[in-house]
């Protein structure tokens, strides 16, 4: 997030805006914040590579998912050589070199770093920051005291509609948050991570932009500040002199050198994830067995970069910021429709406050934005949508064919089945991976028991009649023999534990078996007068060898039961697998 959106942009904002771009960074970092808490619930729930991409193509189809994914792409790599080639400015200082080839050197440097692997990167990368954040502050703390009213007489010349023009145009230095999420997958512990990461990263550098242009609009006359490539050393200047100049420009190409670090690392994860969906050749999916890294996606994007430093960027980065924009409306976009369309095994651990307030919000802003960039990047931005949709019509369409969210959402307001179901699994595959769930014999007899999905209510004796028939099977005994002892079980006592679950349990005769029947019933099953409507039934059969195991199964129903939500998925849940879903993803005390 450190780059050109505060090193450069600030004087050519304050060009377009004047004292009041300081509003123009406020306003970008707001409608920024609506994107950031719909991607950190999104990447909780979904923590894979390729971030927005991975979300979009959930939840709106291959189709924007590859034409998301691409633009991305492109635009992070587009960013990242901008901040190269932003480096030419500040390098004359201290080199008289044509900076495309320091670009090109630069360039070849972080794209070997990334391949050895994102731990060695990642550590570099904070090495940067670190640096960084030191410099920003001191810049602020001895700039203040300098700051002169006058310098913000008028305080918004252009009027306030340039105002928030402007906050479309600086929003580009908002665009590091959907790196974050791209590199999703290889975060640890990433549901509690990934949501502090991007709300600590938006606070801070949303007050470190608003201070730091406020002081440098208070200490800079317009006359020098508007269309400056260098605002923060001519502040610098201002109020330290010619070491203070040096300062920052050396801390601008921290900053430039930062944002090249992580653009290749970010941007790269996108072809990954986007050719293990067969979206894309699946060699760009190739992870390197000793770095484990996707070395020949972050390979060709370094080649992507290094051409790119010799082409003319100013319209293309314009384009990139406008993509940007559009990236956080499809995480609004996304989040609306996942919550919408019910999804079962949607489970993200953070869930963004203020739904759906804040999302639409987020879409109304952004798009108020896009259009104000004006019609040539518009008609760029719609030729590159175009040259993604030509890749997934050509390639990717007979290549891919997935579920996706917005099925679900239609199929709940018509009332008709279209998905296929396979976006749950899929689902219940991450939170597995998110939350290191590995499968104890419990799960695996959950995996392939029977399961009942009763209509109607029942008496106990037909319910029974019925568990009797579904055992039969399994467990090669007779039915009524599965019923007599049913029956008796309870008339032990009953074997309902609330007034909405009941777990009946019996012994049978061998030695190492163990079955498990699910069972529910929407109207209620009448065990007693204390229960006449019990909703979940879970049937435990069992060998005398096996009590140990009993007794560790009867403690994982108590666990999964407990949690507050279970009784209202229990009754929300489309099919017998939705059902065998939610025991297998509760949260309980795994034993191996």
């Amino acid at each position: 997030m450190i780059s050109s959106g505060i090193f450069i942009l600030p004087g050519i904002a304050h060009a377009q805006a004047g004292p009041a771009v300081t509003l123009s960074y406020l306003i970008a970092a707001l409608l920024a914040m609506t994107g950031m808490l719909s991607i950190a619930e999104l990447s909780t729930a979904m923590p894979k590579a390729g971030g927005d991409y991975f979300f979009a193509t959930r939840t709106m189809g291959p189709a924007v998912g590859t034409i998301s994914g691409l633009l991305t792409w492109l635009s992070l790599s587009l960013k990242t050589a901008f901040a190269l080639v932003g480096m030419s400015a500040f390098t004359r200082l201290f080199l008289p070199i044509d900076i495309r080839l320091i670009g090109v050197v630069l360039c070849i440097f972080f794209t070997l770093l990334n391949g050895i692997g994102v731990k060695e990167a990642g550590r570099f990368q904070v090495f940067l920051v670190m640096g960084l954040l030191i410099l920003m502050v001191g810049y602020i703390i001895f700039g203040m005291p300098a700051v002169r009213i006058r310098h913000f007489e008028p305080f918004a010349p252009h009027g306030y509609g340039a105002v928030f023009a402007t906050a479309g145009l600086v929003f580009v230095s908002f665009g590091g948050l959907l790196k974050t999420s791209s590199v999703a997958e290889e975060v640890q512990n990433p549901g509690k991570v990934i949501p502090l990461a991007l709300i600590f990263s938006l606070l801070i550098i949303s007050l470190l932009y608003v201070l730091m242009v406020f002081v440098t609009s208070g200490t800079v006359p317009a006359s020098q500040l508007d269309g400056s490539l260098m605002p923060i050393t001519e502040g610098a200047r201002a109020f330290l002199g010619h070491k203070g100049a040096i300062a920052m420009s050396f801390a601008a190409i921290l900053a430039f050198i930062s944002t090249a670090n992580a653009g290749i690392m970010a941007a790269s994860r996108y072809l990954l994830a986007m050719s293990r969906d067969q979206l894309l050749p699946r060699h760009l999916g190739y992870i390197h067995p000793k770095h484990n890294v996707p070395s020949t996606a972050i390979l060709t994007t370094g080649a992507v970069i290094s051409v790119s430093l010799f082409l003319n960027l100013t319209l293309l980065v314009k384009a990139a910021s406008t993509v940007l924009i559009l990236a956080y409306i499809l995480a609004n976009l996304s989040l609306i429709i996942l919550r919408e369309s019910r999804i079962q095994n949607y489970r993200p651990i953070f869930r963004a406050p203020l739904y759906p307030w804040l999302p639409i919000i987020g879409i109304i802003g952004c798009a108020l934005l896009v259009v104000e960039m004006g019609a040539p990047v518009l008609w760029l931005t719609a030729l590159l949508i175009g040259a993604g949709a030509f890749v997934y019509w050509f390639y990717g369409r007979i290549k891919a064919e997935r579920d996706y969210a917005l099925r679900h959402l239609v199929a709940r307001i018509t009332a008709q089945e279209i998905s296929s179901g396979t976006l749950e699994s899929e689902l219940k595959a991450i939170i597995r991976e998110r939350d290191e769930i590995v499968a104890d014999r419990f799960d695996q007899i959950i995996e392939t028991c029977p399961v009942l999905d009763l209509s109607g209510p029942h008496a106990l004796p037909e319910f029974f009649q019925k568990i009797s028939e579904a055992l039969v099977e399994p467990l090669a005994i007779d039915a009524a023999v599965i019923n007599e002892r049913l029956i008796a079980r309870e008339k032990e006592s009953n074997t309902a534990i609330s007034a909405d679950i009941a777990i009946p349990h019996i012994i049978i005769e061998g030695e190492g078996r163990f079955e498990i029947l699910l069972a529910r019933c929407r109207e209620g099953i009448n065990f007693s007068e204390e229960s006449p409507a019990v909703k979940a039934v879970f049937v435990l059969a069992g060998t005398p060898d096996d009590r140990n195991f009993h007794l560790r199964a009867l403690s994982s129903i108590a666990q999964i039961v407990q949690d507050p939500k279970f009784l209202k998925r229990w009754a929300a849940a489309k099919n017998e697998t939705a059902l065998r879903d939610i025991i297998l993803l509760g949260r309980r005390q795994r034993t191996g």
